[in-house]
């Protein structure tokens, strides 16, 4: 498999405040193009700073990403994964919503040993 580009930050930052409206405010919702490209750049950042193959977080329909450290899943389902929707990702990725309130809220499922990849959140803050 080949390796992915690095994802620059500023181009990650620029594509999460292009959909902070949405994050505060549901009616908001971005173009998909945008959103997209959000949800992907972070979850693309998560697994640079995570690396590994142990996790597997899903946002979907827009991506899933493999990282932090531990052995290495192959085939069937994972046993670790992580699983939301791009505005609840989006909110814990900028510290607007907390690993434990996304799990309480029943937006975030994270089943197996490994899954809590809380201590990589966020990624991100941007001002209000």
């Amino acid at each position: 498999m080949a390796s992915r580009r690095a994802v620059d930050p500023a181009e990650m930052r620029e594509a999460v405040v292009a959909v902070q409206p949405w994050l505060d405010d549901d009616a908001q919702r971005p173009a998909r193009p945008e959103l997209a490209a959000a949800v992907r750049l972070s979850l693309r950042t998560l697994e640079q700073i995570a690396p590994g193959n142990s996790v597997e977080v899903r946002v979907p329909p827009f991506a899933a990403v493999q990282c932090v450290a531990g052995p290495r899943h192959t085939r069937g389902t994972p046993p670790n994964v992580v699983e939301t929707d791009a505005r609840t990702w989006l909110q814990l990725a900028t510290g607007r919503l907390t690993w434990p309130e996304a799990l309480d809220r029943g937006t975030l499922t994270a089943s197996g040993t490994r899954a809590d990849i809380s201590q990589w959140l966020p990624l991100l803050r941007i001002d209000t």
